[in-house]
Parts: structure tokens; C-alpha cells; sequence
């Protein structure tokens, strides 16, 4: 029999001896720092002490629907009273995920009918790069191997999705990128555009695309990868200019576009898809976070008839996993998107609480460690420098976003900080009130970041 762990002491002392974290380091783990999260309801939840916080991150981006959602507990529990596993391997399925592979195929960008399924955003973005890889093979170009990416960028920390990000942090471990792979500067106009309009910045920042296609030689590229939005790179909302410049390029190369949507898909930049917010026609889509809002893991790769039909045609498809298309994940996957659906969700987003989010936040660009407030939707960032005038950030070594992460957990609220950047990603159910408490303890953990660098 497992042995009962009740208290916080005691979770934490066997947490700090057997569990190895995610995106942490080890020793702060020693030091007995672990936050043991027990219960959640709506957009709060509860440490093991019984201290209740607003979460400013949806999890990890991805309880859109927010916590404690009855329904999707009594999916997941009638799916495995019914059916708690079958493989969708040597040409089978469950009626879970035929129908949510017909479900996404009415939600998704125009074209994009044919879908993957994975268990994670890394895995998806992985299945991305042999899929993409072996549509060009089998279209007699086998030369067209390289993906594009951007700095900033995060696409998972599988192998090959490390690779298509472009963090230093996350190619330092393990030595560099694997070959084939490349990055351009991301479209952030606050710190790179200088005197530029924004407008101006985002079509230079997408011609550098083209610069790097015809270095590399068309012949040779075989996407280019990008979040709408680049969440976990900052928040980075691109000029208007950008996507549209972004498309041209692809298309007039025959290079693959590729819409990364882990975290912006269904709901957050108040369409169903960062894509559809942006205008973008891509070739082929990763989806993960909001398609089950955390309950269930499960992600899918969507691609065009071209993508799918070349690929349909060239045999065994030697690629999937033990847990693709997993019924449970499934049946989760499609109670989410219908509260989604019936509750308006995707329209709240972008009529309502949005633009009360945004507006709420704006009162922040006024703030003396404050440079930039950007996002879309329930997507939100806060630039934290040292200097408005100049636009001169923190250095790693102030570590100012991770200090203001810290006060404002000590005052009730999980954000994230990212670089210098504090990020928001709140779940699609937030109320105004709760926006309002929101904005009060943000204010607080600014305030006290301001007076310890002394601005």
C-alpha cells in the first residue's frame, strides 16, 4: 500500500528526495521551496497550508475553462467506465476520437481538416518536423529539410522541438540546436524597433524570412515555424504588418507556414485560433493546453489537403505513440470544447473581458519599472526596465522579473516572468472582480520591485 503523505513538511521533504522538477532548479528544490498546489476552483487555487491564490497563468497556460469543471470530470469518468484505453494503431479508433478529429475540423482555419494526435505540445511540434520533412520527400524534394524558427521562441523540449526554439537557456544543456535548424530575430517592436513605427518594424522584422530563405537557398527550407503570439518567448505580439509580410514569403518560396498554437488556440486572442485573430493561413497547426484546458493531456498536429494527401499517399505512416488520439484525452478534449462553445467563451474573450483585462493593465505604462504593456485577449505582458526613456531592461543578473514574480506570489497572485517580462495568461472565465484583484496584487509586487531597485 502506498504510504498517506498529510502534511505540507512531509510532501516537500519526499518531493526534495525523489521527484525531479520541470523547468527548475534542483537546489531550490533542496532547500524545501516546492509550492504543493491541492485544490483549485475557478481561477483560484489552494496551497497545502490552506493559502488560496488567484492564478494569473491558468496552470501553465492552459485551464481556459478554469478549475473544478464537474463536467469534464464525469467525461473522463463515463469514458472509462466505457472504454479506459484502446490504440488507434493498424487502422482503429474509438468513437471519442473520430469525433473530435470532426469536431476540430469545423473550428480550425480553413483547409485544416486532417489531424495527429499527441499527448503534448513538444510531441506535436515534434511529429511537425517528420511530417513536414517527409511531405518533401515524397514531393521528389528531399533537400528541403531546414525549419526557420525566431529567437524567443519555445515550441517544446523534445529534441527535435528544443531545437525549434530559440532560447539560449534551452540549446545550452545539451550542447546547441541539431542541424537543419535556424532562427531570425522575433518581431519585438518595444526593444528592437528603435525609432521605427510599428508598422515599419513589422515588415522588417518579417524580411528577414526572406533574407534567410535565400541564404540558405529555397531549395534547402522546408518551413517556417511561429506562435501567432509568441507566449513563453514574452508575450510578443507582432505589428500588423507582420503576418501578412510573414505569408507572402512563404508562399512565393513554396516553404511550409506552420502555426504553432499550444498556447493560443481555443480562446485566447478571442477567436478560436491565433491564426484566425491574425489572419494567417497556415499549411499546417500544433494544438495543445486549451484543447482539453489542462484536464487531460493530449495535443494534435492539423494539416491542409496538400500536406495530408501527399503524405496519405506514400505508404505506412511509420510515426505515432502509444497514447495518440487516447480515449479519455479524447472525450475530455470534446466536453472542453463544448463549454467553450456553449458558454460563449471564444466571444468573451474578445468583446468583453479582453479589452477589460487590457484596459485594466494599461494603468501600469505609467509605472516607473514599467516600459511596455502588449498582448491580445487573455494573453498580457508587462516590460519591466530600468529606464523608460531609453527602454533599458534589467539584466539577467538584476533578476527583476523573477523578484517581481516572487512578491507577487507573497501577495496572492501566480504570474510568470519571462526574461524581464512579467506575463499573464489568466483562464477565459475571469471575472472582472477578479481582474480587479488581479491588477490591486500586481500592483503591490510592482510597487515593491520599483523601491528595491530604487526607481
Amino acid at each position: 500500500m502506498p504510504d498517506i503523505i498529510r502534511t505540507t513538511g512531509d510532501l516537500q521533504a519526499l518531493d526534495s528526495a525523489h521527484h525531479v522538477h520541470s523547468f527548475t532548479d534542483p537546489t531550490v528544490i533542496a532547500g524545501g521551496k516546492t509550492r504543493v498546489v491541492v485544490r483549485g476552483d475557478g481561477c483560484q487555487i489552494w496551497d497545502g497550508d490552506g493559502r488560496r491564490f488567484l492564478d494569473g497563468m491558468a496552470g501553465l497556460w492552459c485551464v481556459n475553462v478554469g478549475y473544478g469543471r464537474q463536467e469534464l470530470v464525469d467525461a473522463a469518468s463515463r469514458q472509462m467506465a466505457e472504454l479506459p484505453f484502446y490504440s488507434n494503431h493498424f487502422q482503429s479508433t474509438t468513437p471519442a476520437l473520430t469525433t473530435l478529429a470532426h469536431e476540430l475540423s469545423k473550428l480550425t482555419p480553413d483547409g485544416l481538416d486532417h489531424f495527429l494526435f499527441t499527448s503534448s505540445g513538444s510531441e506535436a511540434n515534434d511529429t511537425i518536423v517528420r511530417m513536414v520533412r517527409y511531405f518533401w520527400k515524397l514531393q521528389g524534394r528531399p533537400a528541403k529539410r531546414t525549419f526557420i524558427s525566431r529567437t524567443m521562441a519555445y515550441h517544446g523540449s523534445t529534441l527535435a522541438a528544443a531545437s525549434l526554439c530559440g532560447m539560449p537557456h534551452m540549446h545550452a544543456m545539451d550542447g546547441g540546436t541539431l542541424p537543419e535548424f535556424t532562427h531570425i530575430p522575433h518581431p519585438h517592436w518595444y526593444l528592437h524597433g528603435g525609432d521605427m513605427a510599428k508598422e515599419e518594424f513589422g515588415l522588417q522584422a518579417a524580411r528577414a524570412l526572406e533574407q534567410k530563405i535565400l541564404e540558405l537557398g529555397p531549395e534547402n527550407v522546408a518551413a517556417f515555424i511561429g506562435e501567432p503570439v509568441q507566449g513563453a518567448g514574452g508575450v510578443i505580439d507582432p505589428p500588423s504588418t507582420y503576418w501578412p509580410e510573414i505569408q507572402r514569403i512563404c508562399r512565393k518560396y513554396d516553404v511550409l507556414l506552420v502555426a504553432d498554437e499550444v498556447i493560443c488556440g481555443f480562446g485566447r486572442t478571442g477567436e478560436w485560433f491565433g491564426a484566425q485573430a491574425y489572419g494567417i493561413t497556415p499549411d499546417v497547426m500544433s494544438m495543445a493546453k486549451g484543447l482539453s484546458s489542462g484536464y487531460q493531456p493530449i495535443a494534435a498536429v492539423a494539416m491542409n489537403a496538400r500536406v495530408f494527401e501527399t503524405i496519405g499517399g506514400g505508404g505506412l505512416l511509420a510515426h505515432g505513440y502509444t497514447y495518440s488520439g487516447h480515449p479519455v484525452a479524447c472525450a475530455v478534449a470534446l466536453a472542453n470544447i463544448g463549454i467553450i462553445a456553449r458558454e460563449g467563451l471564444v466571444d468573451r474573450v474578445r468583446d468583453d473581458i479582453g479589452p477589460y483585462l487590457h484596459r485594466a493593465l494599461a494603468k501600469f505604462e505609467q509605472h516607473p519599472v514599467v516600459g511596455e504593456v502588449r498582448g491580445i485577449g487573455t494573453l498580457a505582458a508587462l516590460q519591466l526596465v530600468k529606464d523608460k526613456t531609453s527602454r533599458e531592461i534589467f539584466s539577467v543578473e538584476d533578476g527583476a522579473g523573477i523578484f517581481c514574480r516572487e512578491a507577487a506570489y507573497d501577495q496572492g497572485l501566480i504570474v510568470r516572468a519571462v526574461g524581464q517580462s512579467i506575463v499573464l495568461s489568466p483562464s477565459l472565465v475571469i471575472t472582472h472582480a477578479e481582474i480587479e484583484e488581479l491588477v490591486d496584487k500586481l500592483g503591490k509586487a510592482l510597487d515593491t520591485t520599483a523601491r528595491h531597485f530604487g526607481l
